[in-house]
């Protein structure tokens, strides 16, 4: 499995180069992109590259990949991205119902087939309101998945906790359809509060040793993106979550 570091969690920690450094010093092969990265895909692939790092996934909005596709495609060839993933869709825009729910998946199809006709792969990152049932009962995860078949998944596993799902029972059911996984811990009760209740991986309470024993038995997925939403220290979370994890997965 390789780790890999996701960019938004040191988005609070600039410059970018530092950030770069840091990351290859801790350990790190592997960065995964979003938004706030893409101003100058040419200069953040030197400065990747000069620290030995490589960005095989990146997040980009729905807005981007319907409305300026052809700039997403050149950003993540500089970058060298193989895989895209559709991070969100903001509250105000989100469906309610079933209906609504299809009807958004019809457009992660519709932009997954031009993904990977210019041979990228293309999925689906969840966080924790697709797996609150709408009005209908509907479940959105589960309706994402039903009505486009061919749509990857990165599973933000703490997400899906959040949302009061168990991420084994989704694995089990759905783990052919994950390509990546995102790792990120969920602190005690209480505690973290400064850190919107996150933890360093390893050292909250999801269990994560059974969960890379699952995610290896069950999925295709090899890459494995450390997150923490907001860390009070970027170079704790990063350092003391790649050692752990290191160990666990082995």
């Amino acid at each position: 499995m390789n780790f890999s570091f996701q960019l938004y969690s040191a988005r609070n920690f600039q410059p970018w180069p530092d950030v770069l450094a840091m990351l290859a010093g801790a350990g790190y092969s592997n960065v995964e992109g979003f938004g706030g990265v893409y101003a100058d895909p040419s200069g953040f692939r030197a400065d990747m590259d000069a620290n030995g790092l490589a960005m095989p996934s990146g997040h980009f909005s729905i807005d981007a990949l319907e409305n300026d596709f052809a700039t997403v495609v050149g950003t993540a060839t500089t970058l060298g991205i193989e895989r895209i993933f559709c991070p969100h869709i903001v509250a105000d825009q989100r469906p309610s119902d079933r209906a609504g729910w299809q009807a958004f998946a019809a457009r992660l199809g519709a932009v997954g087939e031009k993904v990977r006709a210019e041979g990228f792969g293309f999925g689906w990152h969840n966080h924790d309101f697709e797996f609150v049932a709408t009005a209908d009962g509907s479940v959105p995860m589960q309706v994402l998945l039903d009505t486009a078949p061919d749509l990857d998944w990165e599973a933000d596993i703490a997400w899906i906790i959040r949302g009061g799902a168990d991420p084994s029972d989704w694995i089990a059911r759905h783990g052919d359809r994950i390509t990546a996984v995102h790792v990120k811990d969920i602190a005690p009760a209480g505690v973290a509060t400064d850190e919107d209740g996150w933890a360093d991986v390893g050292h909250g309470t999801v269990d994560w040793t059974r969960l890379f024993r699952e995610i290896a038995a069950e999925t295709p997925a090899k890459l494995l993106v450390m997150e923490h939403d907001n860390p009070s220290d970027v170079q704790r979370f990063a350092a003391r979550s790649i050692d752990w994890a290191r160990g666990a997965a082995e």
